[in-house]
């Protein structure tokens, strides 16, 4: 059986000017014949047929590699870009090795509660203290001092 192949009209035909609607087609139609050729193995019967531009798979597991969430570049917004590191170095499974400690962490409890543990407790007691009860702590001399009073001047006419 012989296959078909359709007659092709010339190039001076279809640049005549009555024609230029029959050669964009004709154009058309080979640039979907080039395109099919390039992706023939990708495009599958079905879908040069079906109308539809959606494709139904079965299991959402595609999903499972795209990138979900908002999304930062170039510095607009350095939190969310620090989150995406984050994310990108768990995913990869790098985890930052933890630095070794100079200070172990008996040293520095020690040293806080001598140097700022009494500090932090005088400054609290300050803070839930009465005025009563803060003049007492500064010290019992400290009586009501009178306001000074205006003294007149001496009359130095009696000389």
């Amino acid at each position: 059986m012989p296959s078909k192949i359709k007659p092709r009209l010339s190039r001076g035909v279809l640049d005549m000017k009555f024609m230029q609607r029959t050669k964009v087609k004709v154009d058309k139609e080979d640039d979907d014949e080039q395109s099919r050729a390039l992706y023939s193995n990708e495009i599958n019967e079905k879908m040069l047929n079906s109308n539809s531009n959606f494709i139904i798979e079965p299991s959402y597991t595609i999903c499972a590699g795209l990138i979900d969430g908002r999304l930062s570049f170039r510095g607009m917004n350095p939190d969310l870009e620090l989150l995406m590191e984050q994310e990108m170095a768990q995913k990869l499974g790098k985890v930052k090795p933890e630095q070794p400690k100079e200070v172990s962490d008996q040293e520095m409890a020690k040293a806080y509660y001598t140097n700022k543990a009494p500090s932090v407790a005088s400054n609290m007691s300050k803070k839930f203290s009465t005025k009563n009860n803060l003049k007492r702590k500064q010290g019992g001399n400290n009586q009501r001092q009178q306001k000074p009073q205006f003294k007149r001047p001496r009359d130095e006419d009696d000389d």
